[in-house]
């Protein structure tokens, strides 16, 4: 898989996990102490975050880190 098609299937599972917990991507971005524009960067795909970003959004949303990589189906 190319790098950017992973960065934006990962960002929609990030999406969609939100979405499925009511979230606003600012809340969640609050939650991980970071700002909106970058929780919509991570969300489009724009950007290769870390994985201690992921494990924090991970936490956030209440999910295992693993969920935002695996489509859960």
């Amino acid at each position: 898989m190319r790098k950017d098609k992973f960065l934006i299937e990962m960002g929609k599972r990030i999406r969609k996990k939100r979405i499925e917990k009511n979230m606003s991507q600012i809340e969640l971005a609050s939650a991980c102490e970071f700002e909106k524009a970058s929780m919509s960067r991570i969300e489009s795909g724009q950007i290769n975050t870390t994985v201690l970003t992921l494990l924090k959004i991970s936490n956030a949303l209440g999910v295992h880190i693993s969920e935002l990589f695996i489509d859960q189906k």
